[in-house]
């Protein structure tokens, strides 16, 4: 009864979210990929709103419910998270009912995300509600959630769906350093603009460098916006990493669809400053310094958070790295590849569940057994990774959401009063949990 319950709901509130995007005709850009989305959404969301009005999906409302709750009345997933209660979802149409009516602040633009847990979800979301503007961040040589699909070329089909629905007046906006997206420029009948690192991109980023203080404390990364023989500095303050560079390379295509010159989309990119656990710069307990990478983990994202901790200048490095979930039969490899990066840029590794044993084993051929821990969850690494720190080190934390890596932050970070405000799933339904 219940699940039949849900169902109804689920319908009735899919429909009044098509009602109301068919009366107010907003514009919804549409992104997909196995990293960087919240990255992109944020800096997308940026670069939109110096031009029109914004709602962008909160957390991880990146399925039909979601959309609902995020067009019909911009709850975010504090509220998702808390089930399908009864009281809440006759809100939620109450309210998609009113705005019918008159709905004075409707957005301009809405942002969504369309995950793909499963076959199938992202062809049923996007024609559930079909973007106009589809990105797509990466897929990956072994995307998370991969377990559910045949192979990473089944995964990327999937993904593709979301260009498969545009129409010739629609954009498709590419990831041109990720071959399985770039030939995703094939099956749709939208304009295309690719952005990248590679020279083949139409908006092309390029001399990434961090930044720092007097004292060497990490603050920031810049770069460089291409646009044929133009081009743009842009500089992020409190995050690190090449995806800050891909992500704002997307928000640019995104602004130039919209008729916007580089030197406006810069300005409006010096408003973003990246997401909660996406490569976010902590200060640490003893003077410390933590990358904060916990929101969530897949091979391609954990091999770039090693890579930002090998780029950015430091004393001693610590990676704290946790399972990545959801890899099926291509797990184990997964971790040894990653165990192997780990040991030639962090001088300790701590090691944070029970795949992440994989990670030791393959890190084991460079670093001695003294630096290398091993624990099942994030309570019991927590205090050793406080008493692991030293004076200026640079301390990586990165896990996949079920680990709840974020546990270790909140233990090293030098004032955990500002806990809620700098690091994830700090709601009291995660702490909770």
């Amino acid at each position: 009864m219940k699940k039949l319950l849900e169902k109804i709901s689920k319908t009735i509130l899919i429909t009044l979210v098509r009602f109301q995007v068919r009366k107010y005709k907003p514009l919804i850009i549409g992104i997909t990929g196995n990293a960087g989305k919240t990255s992109t959404r944020e800096a997308i969301a940026s670069v939109v709103r110096s031009q029109k009005t914004v709602r962008a999906a909160a957390g991880s409302l990146n399925n039909e419910l979601g959309f609902a709750l995020t067009i019909l009345g911009n709850w975010d997933d504090e509220y998702f998270g808390r089930g399908s209660s009864i009281g809440l979802w006759v809100r939620v149409f109450f309210v998609g009912v009113r705005g019918l009516i008159s709905r004075r602040d409707f957005p301009q633009t809405f942002i969504l995300e369309y995950g793909a847990d499963h076959p199938g979800d992202i062809k049923r979301l996007a024609h559930a509600l079909k973007p106009h503007i589809s990105v797509v961040t990466t897929v990956g040589d072994v995307p998370v959630h991969i377990k559910y699909f045949q192979s990473t070329e089944a995964m990327a089909d999937e993904k593709a769906n979301l260009v498969k629905v545009l129409s010739t007046g629609d954009y498709a906006i590419l990831n041109h350093d990720d071959h399985r997206v770039l030939a995703m420029k094939s099956k749709t009948k939208a304009k295309v603009l690719t952005y990248g690192f590679d020279q083949g991109s139409t908006i092309r980023a390029s001399d990434v460098e961090y930044t720092s203080n007097e004292e060497g404390r990490p603050l920031g990364v810049t770069f460089k916006l291409n646009e044929g023989s133009r081009f743009a500095p842009i500089r992020i303050e409190g995050s690190l990493g090449k995806s800050q560079a891909w992500s704002a390379a997307a928000a640019t295509a995104v602004g130039s669809v919209l008729g916007m010159n580089l030197v406006d989309i810069s300005e409006a990119l010096s408003a973003y400053h990246g997401p909660k656990g996406r490569l976010k710069i902590l200060r640490g307990i003893k003077n410390s310094n933590i990358i904060d990478d916990t929101y969530n983990a897949s091979p391609a994202s954990t091999r770039l958070a090693l890579e930002t901790l090998r780029d950015v200048p430091a004393l001693r490095k610590i990676a704290v790295l946790g399972d990545m979930l959801e890899l099926g039969e291509h797990s184990e490899k997964a971790h040894r590849d990653i165990g192997v990066l780990a040991s030639e840029v962090a001088d300790v590794i701590v090691c944070v569940g029970p795949q992440t044993k994989a990670i030791a084993q393959s890190a084991s051929g460079k670093l001695s057994s003294d630096k290398i821990f091993i624990f099942d969850n994030s309570n019991g690494a927590k205090s050793k990774v406080q008493e692991l720190i030293h004076e200026h080190d640079l301390v990586l934390v990165k896990g996949s959401q079920g680990l709840r890596m974020e546990r270790i932050v909140a233990e090293i970070m030098a004032d955990s009063s500002q806990a809620k405000d700098l690091i994830v799933r700090q709601s009291q339904r995660w702490l909770s949990k």
